[in-house]
């Protein structure tokens, strides 16, 4: 099952995150190293969200990520949530429901 931490960040986000930078993208290398985090990114133009896949039998991989994210601590994230993600089709996956129509 896939579970997807959205985070909705601080109008400053881009100015900020240099110092935080290199924390942040080693606690995703370690997530995505475990097999947990599948896709991570910002969105842009505006730089308001950023997306971050994760997978397992839970959410609890995302939530212990945002706990441990120094974006989160430090206020470069304004509020952060995870829900489950219903994959229907992907590049490595067969289809789970049939097309509609």
């Amino acid at each position: 099952m896939f579970w997807m931490l959205e985070y909705d960040l601080a109008d400053d986000y881009l100015e900020r995150r240099g110092q935080f930078r290199a924390v942040h993208l080693d606690l995703a290398r370690q997530a995505r190293d475990a097999g947990d985090l599948v896709l991570a990114g910002a969105l842009s133009n505006p730089a308001d969200r950023a997306l971050l896949v994760f997978q397992g039998d839970d959410g609890s991989a995302a939530e212990r990520f945002a706990e441990a994210d120094p974006y989160v601590a430090n206020g470069l994230v304004r509020s952060w949530r995870v829900r489950p993600w219903t994959v229907v089709l992907g590049a490595d996956l067969e289809a789970i429901e049939p097309p509609v129509g």
